[in-house]
């Protein structure tokens, strides 16, 4: 059986890619356009500024692709929104945190004045020897990581650290270069 002319499907339209357009030209064609929708999403000047750019940021390391899309600002919408969906939440999830973290009494612990002539002491250290006894006091790190950090061998962080302690034997009163315990440069620790 024949199937009458009403019955057969007109043939799909194959989309046509455009001739690709440079990027340059789609952001002077598009900036303002853009710049509008994220101001209207966010309310903000600054904020639409940033969320424009990074979309935009996003469309040229893309270019090749999506430029030939036919509505390539299709795309470079749909990536400003949702990037201003990420943020909204952000600042939702800022927000709770402060709100829980802001809830609970601070806890500042005063210096001492010894504390604060020791700690004065170690940055008139050289950098490196300052950096060492930072590390190795006020974080507490082993000597594999401080030499992790700084970039050099853990004999290096031993070098300095002896170094530190016996110019800071030397420069303050009472000072245990072997980094006792009793003696040792301390955190900010109560009066």
């Amino acid at each position: 059986m024949m199937a009458s002319v009403e019955e057969v499907p007109a043939p799909r339209a194959v989309p046509t890619l455009r001739a690709s357009e440079s990027f340059e030209d789609y952001y002077q064609r598009d900036y303002k356009k853009l710049l509008g929708l994220a101001f209207v999403l966010t309310g903000q000047q600054g904020v639409a500024e940033d969320l424009c750019q990074d979309a935009l940021t996003e469309a040229h390391r893309n270019w090749r692709k999506i430029g030939n899309y036919d509505r390539p600002e299709a795309w470079v919408r749909r990536v400003m929104v949702n990037k201003s969906v990420s943020r909204s939440r952000r600042l939702k999830s800022e927000a709770k945190a402060l709100l829980r973290f802001g809830s609970q009494p601070d806890r500042v612990v005063a210096p001492t004045e010894r504390s604060l002539e020791v700690w004065e002491a170690v940055r008139a250290l050289p950098q490196r020897q300052s950096q060492a006894i930072a590390l190795h006091y006020w974080d507490d790190l082993p000597r594999a990581e401080i030499a992790t950090i700084l970039e050099c061998s853990e004999e290096t962080v031993k070098t300095h650290l002896k170094r530190g302690r016996v110019s800071l034997a030397e420069t303050l009163e009472g000072f245990d270069p072997g980094g006792s315990d009793s003696t040792r440069p301390k955190k900010n620790s109560p009066s």
